[in-house]
């Protein structure tokens, strides 16, 4: 009986040792992911700079600021 636990216990390490070592990342997806990002972001701020946007923008939040209570 005891065999067999060992076994099983060894054959759960050894599974769990493998799938870390898979886990995660690697530094090329890191930077794809990051690149990836920034570049939404730089459309993202050319979109809310723009002039019709930043105008109704300002709209909403005057209308916000003028709102009754």
């Amino acid at each position: 009986m005891y065999q067999a636990v060992r076994a099983r216990l060894g054959a759960l390490v050894r599974g769990a040792r493998a799938a870390r070592r898979d886990a995660g990342m690697v530094t090329s997806e890191y930077a794809m992911g990051i690149v990836a990002a920034v570049a939404f972001a730089v459309v993202l701020y050319k979109v809310v700079t723009s002039g019709a946007v930043s105008a109704e923008l300002q709209n909403i939040v005057k209308e916000a600021l003028n709102a009754r209570m």
